[in-house]
């Protein structure tokens, strides 16, 4: 691609986001960018995977850390940092590429090659989803759904003055059980490419 295009994807848990961003980033021949950035920030810094992975997109303890300045001691503050660290430089150097998660909305604002979605679903489809891909009961479906999308709003808010899900900070905002994950995915793709000719 000539142009420099960053995706991020912000998106509530089994709405389907995730495979949304892969579908786009394979679409646009984009590299793609979620929990897998962890393998090589964990081969740079001969860091262990799954001690990175223990604190992955967690919003740091308050009883277990301190900060001083600019400075912290919380494992979540830094292995945070590792990875906006990561992403800035991947923008700095012009690769374009869809990310996932990681506060990228936030952390890659000042790029205007940003281009920032945030997917969510009825609740109901999130549910059956969970259900069906964790194979658990609807109770703990709800309950999964609730934690997890709980620890996303809390470690984005605490890493961006932007509010997880507040429609005014992203490009789009869709709700991928009105057309279904395959449907949406092509949606977003289509406005990409349309932006990407307004750059």
């Amino acid at each position: 691609m000539e142009k420099q295009v960053i995706v991020s994807i912000s998106r509530e848990f089994c709405s389907g986001g995730h495979i949304i961003g892969e579908s786009i980033a394979k679409t646009l021949g984009l590299g793609f960018c979620d929990r897998n950035i962890l393998d090589e920030i964990a081969q740079r810094n001969n860091i262990r995977i799954e001690y990175l992975e223990k604190y992955d997109e967690k919003p740091r303890n308050l009883i277990l850390s301190r900060r001083v300045g600019a400075f912290s001691n919380s494992i979540e503050d830094i292995i945070s940092e590792m990875q906006f660290e990561y992403l800035r430089d991947k923008a700095l150097n012009g690769e374009s590429f869809v990310i996932v998660g990681r506060c990228a909305d936030s952390v890659l604002r000042n790029y205007k090659c940003l281009i920032p979605i945030f997917v969510m679903g009825d609740e109901e489809a999130k549910i059956a989803e969970a259900c069906r891909r964790y194979n658990i009961s609807r109770e703990e479906a709800i309950n999964k759904i609730r934690r997890h999308d709980r620890t996303r709003k809390q470690y984005h808010n605490r890493y961006s003055e932007r509010k997880w899900g507040d429609s005014r900070y992203y490009d789009m905002c869709v709700n991928s059980s009105k057309l279904g994950i395959e449907e949406t995915a092509t949606l977003l793709t289509e406005y990409i490419r349309q932006r990407i000719d307004k750059f």
